[in-house]
């Protein structure tokens, strides 16, 4: 049976008949040469069986056992892009995750679950469960988490993996847990890298937008001796440079609003001229003043609102600029005849960068940093003060008795707010594997060993040391030295270079994560059944992990004046047993072409969270040739990380409507009695709608639980060669999800009920202001997914115009619903059809990508559409982001007789120029980075050749 294309290649609907797909050639099917090996390299039997993603035991890999997606180079080549996490987030599966479009550092905070921002790295999250609950595997063996420099997260950065190296993907979309271990509720992400080619593959790929950025560098090359002999081998490497475009460059993103012509409520109040509230009142200087004069009371007015609040939106970048260099090898040495030894050697580097607006200072009480700028002190002898001695509070006088309340500056004078990354990954695998006979049956075994090294390096420019900033703000007669006095007042121009460098520092942070893994894996037959061969696989597993982060010794001492931290170190191990039948039941009889029953048990012992047993169960029925039914039932758990474990307390900000705020719907009863009990005071106006959020990890957790269903069935009618349609029905449910108290939640909490436990974690400033609002990591939530993929693939005969290819994969969300504590006790949101605003994830009900090719002797052509159906924005629900259908091209043309194989394409993705929908509660840019494709058609061009 010929192969047959399904999938990256999915369905745009009906439409994609005509227009089809670029977005990656996702089959339901294996290539032709399909041959992985256990969690090894062994080679496959006599027979063909071998070890495909889902099972440790060998079988046909036509067999179709599970819902599986491969993806190989040839269609990541026809999509045009440039890293194998964009073309995976292109499955409908696929809920996205971080990628180039992410541009977070210094705009919101640390997300809470202790793992960083993440800048630069590409994670890839399938059924919307979040990139910790998919596996991600390199050849069946688990590869090392990233890390971000701003933390220790629990995923795998997929740009740590050189794409040169890549021989195909296999995508499980089924939960795993009891043949892989944690991690694998929502699926399984293998990555198969080259075990043998024969000669030189070189390819160059140049691309840019439309609109002269955002240009693209990929180089990749790769050698191989063959597979003659004792010694197989692959090395190579590649190079990626992919270029920034600017959010002042697109209409979309050029005010925080999407659509907006000038600044409203979104813009900011840090702005050049300056926000002043003190002495009772809420002032704005009326222009900027020449560096150098003293302001005085006249140069002041009252503060207007949104007209004099700040555009910070053109400063940020739409896709962050990156390098990535990276080189591997790959060895096999047939030690015997039934023995062999394999090696794996990756290194990588990752360059990127990141910007943001610049720095908004925020000093006193309500400014809500949590450090030194709260309470700092302004005194009547800096040279530039007009209002006299500003204080935050008196510390001679018992009672909170503060002169000033709020002064916001954006200190445009240091320009933006620049973060460089540097992540260096090392990862090694060695392994011995063969087979033996016994009892007159084929037993396989295999031992392996793996080690995995993280480093990132951050540096950033634009912070403040607060303790130089009191200086130089402070009594004249204490800024002595390299002191120099700092103009706070005066508007934009009026800080000189002189007192950036005194208050101003280079922040570098750090972070690392290590993985070292054994494993021991046994497989073969035991016994004869009706159908078949009883197969067995059993193994044992010891992992180690490590991580930690060290932000810049100014930043851990609370000083810096951007998003705080403090340092985060631990680990954990883990030891694993498992056991996998697949028994055969019956085999070619009427009604009973095939019953195969599965079946999987993984014991867990884990130093930091306990011990857990999981199960899977499953089934394979033929009741005709032409017909498959299959249906499975999986525990599957996931640990928490390090960073949900051991995080320090970080923070992040989020937009939370106070319900003691006057200036909207004025508080009225028993709620305006509350605010007024917890010292808020009438008529307050809440100065800011981001709000800081303190959130930490948390040694007492537990890991998280699930129970996943998958029904499915493969239709493949003799009648019609190489057509096939397909269609899984999932149902997953997550309990004890790791969460965060919602921050919204604690405030009712507070405000509503006056509970006092929730009151405990909301600080309020003398003015009222919320000043943060805190909570710990906690297993408190749960996750209800349900949903349908329908995958449909046909591929004509060579005719004489040619031979046609048709796939059309998709995925239906029927339900998605997360169950948190509430106000009210529990509380149900329901996310499908919906877009939740930062942190930015869209649900749609319907996504699909179509493709139609066409080759003919030398020359190809695709076609793709990918369709994504309307949401509505839970934050802002009378915004609704409508449908959208890209669609892609390529042109093909081959020459074989030219160096053995030369292959040259051009293309275009997004052909009609079609922007993404305007997100007003997304959180950069105006737009959601997970779901759609950045603004503007991208142009392309391909040629690879093989000697």
């Amino acid at each position: 049976m010929g192969r047959v294309p399904t999938g990256l290649r999915c369905g745009a609907g009906l439409l994609a008949l005509v227009v089809g797909s670029a977005a990656g050639a996702q089959s339901t099917l294996p290539p032709p040469d399909i041959s992985q090996a256990p969690s090894s390299a062994s080679e496959p039997t006599q027979g063909g069986d071998i070890v495909v993603t889902g099972s440790r035991i060998r079988r046909d890999p036509l067999a179709q056992d599970a819902p599986i997606v491969f993806v190989d180079q040839d269609d990541i080549a026809k999509t045009g892009l440039n890293s194998v996490n964009d073309v995976l987030q292109r499955l409908p599966s696929a809920a996205g995750g971080l990628n180039s479009k992410f541009n977070n550092s210094g705009n919101f905070g640390n997300p809470p679950d202790g793992g960083g921002v993440g800048a630069g790295a590409a994670e890839i999250d399938l059924r919307y469960l979040g990139s910790k609950r998919t596996l991600v595997l390199v050849d069946g063996l688990r590869f090392v988490n990233a890390a971000s420099a701003s933390g220790v997260p629990g995923s795998v950065d997929l740009n740590a993996i050189p794409e040169s190296m890549i021989e195909r993907v296999e995508v499980l979309q089924d939960g795993a847990s009891a043949i892989y271990g944690s991690d694998a509720i929502a699926g399984v992400v293998n990555i198969i890298t080259k075990r043998s080619q024969k000669g030189l593959n070189a390819v160059v790929q140049l691309g840019i937008n439309e609109e002269g950025d955002g240009n693209t560098q990929n180089y990749q090359i790769s050698w191989g001796n063959g597979d003659d002999g004792p010694l197989q081998f692959v090395v190579g490497g590649n190079f990626v440079k992919q270029g920034s475009i600017s959010s002042g460059d697109r209409d979309i993103s050029l005010f925080p609003t999407p659509g907006a012509t000038a600044c409203d409520g979104a813009c900011s109040s840090g702005t050049p001229k300056g926000r002043f509230i003190v002495l009772g009142q809420d002032l704005t200087l009326i222009d900027p003043l020449p560096a150098g004069e003293i302001p005085t009371l006249a140069d002041y007015r009252a503060w207007a609102g949104a007209s004099d609040r700040f555009n910070f939106a053109p400063y940020n970048f739409i896709q962050t600029p990156l390098k990535r260099y990276g080189v591997f090898a790959n060895l096999r040495y047939e030690v015997a005849d039934n023995i062999n030894f394999s090696a794996k050697g990756v290194w990588n580097e990752r360059k990127s960068k990141n910007q943001a607006a610049p720095l908004p200072l925020f000093v006193g009480p309500d400014a809500g940093n949590g450090n030194l700028l709260d309470t700092i002190r302004i005194d009547a002898s800096n040279p530039f003060n007009p209002f006299g001695t500003l204080r935050a509070d008196d510390p001679l006088t018992p009672a909170f008795d503060p002169t000033y309340a709020f002064i916001g500056r954006r200190v445009v004078e240091g320009g933006p707010r620049r973060y460089n990354q540097s992540v260096e990954t090392w990862y090694g695998t060695a392994t011995l594997d063969g087979s033996f006979g016994m009892f007159g049956r084929d037993w396989y075994w295999d031992v392996n060993g793996v080690y995995g090294h993280n480093k990132a390096k951050q540096t950033m420019f634009g912070n403040v040391n607060a303790a130089n900033l009191q200086l130089a703000l402070g009594p004249i007669a204490n800024c002595t030295g390299a002191c120099v006095p700092f103009n706070i007042f005066g508007g934009e121009g009026s800080i000189t270079q002189a007192m950036l460098d005194f208050v101003g520092f280079e922040q570098n942070d750090s972070s690392k994560q290590e993985l070292w893994t054994f494993s021991a894996n046994l497989s073969g037959g035991i016994l004869d059944l009706p159908g078949g061969e009883l197969g067995l696989a059993i193994g044992y597993e010891h992992r180690d992990y490590s991580g930690r982060f060290d932000p810049d010794p100014i930043v851990a001492a609370g000083l810096g004046s951007d998003i705080p931290a403090l340092p985060t170190k631990g680990g954990y191990d883990v030891d694993e047993l498992y056991a996998e039948l697949r028994a055969p039941i019956f085999a070619d009889r009427p009604g009973l072409q095939l019953l195969e029953l599965e079946g999987a048990v993984r014991f867990s012992d884990y130093s930091s969270s306990g011990s857990t047993t999981t199960f899977k169960g499953g089934i394979n029925w033929k009741p005709i040739v032409d017909l498959r039914l299959r249906g499975s039932y999986s525990e599957g758990f996931r640990a928490p990380s390090i960073g949900e474990l051991f995080g320090t307390p970080s923070r992040f900000d989020q937009e939370i409507d106070d319900p003691c705020n006057f200036d909207a719907t004025p508080p009225t009863g028993q709620t305006l009695a509350n605010c007024t009990a917890q010292g808020v005071p009438p008529g307050y106006v809440q100065n800011n709608p981001q709000i800081s959020v303190i959130t930490g990890g948390n040694p007492d957790l537990d890991a998280e639980s699930s129970k996943g269903w998958v029904l499915g069935a493969v239709y493949s009618p003799s009648y019609i060669p190489r057509f096939s349609i397909e269609a899984n029905w999932y149902k997953i449910k997550v309990d004890d999800a790791i969460q965060a108290v919602n921050a919204n939640t604690t405030l009712e909490q507070c405000v509503l009920n006056n509970d006092a436990l929730a009151c405990a974690n909301v600080t309020r400033t003398g003015t009222g202001q919320i000043a943060n609002i805190q909570g710990l990591l906690q297993n408190i939530a749960s996750i209800k997914t349900e949903g349908l993929d329908v995958n449909l693939a046909y591929r004509t005969d060579q005719t004489s115009i040619g031979r046609f290819g048709f796939t059309w994969n998709n995925t239906f969300l029927f339900n998605y619903d997360v169950f948190v504590p509430s106000v009210d006790g529990t509380e149900k949101i329901s996310r499908e059809g919906t877009e939740q605003g930062s942190p930015d994830q869209a649900f749609p009900k319907w996504k699909a990508v179509g493709i139609l090719d066409w080759d003919l002797e030398d020359f190809g052509a695709s076609l793709t559409g990918r369709y994504i159906k309307a949401v509505k924005e839970t934050l802002a629900a009378d915004n609704k982001l409508g449908s959208r259908f890209y669609v892609d091209m390529q042109l093909r043309w081959q020459s074989p007789s030219f160096a053995n194989n030369f292959d040259f394409a051009l293309g275009v993705n997004n052909l009609f120029d079609k922007d993404p929908p305007g997100c007003i509660s997304c959180g950069l840019n105006n737009f959601d980075p997970t779901t759609y494709d950045v603004p503007g058609r991208y142009l392309y061009a391909r040629a690879s050749v093989k000697m």
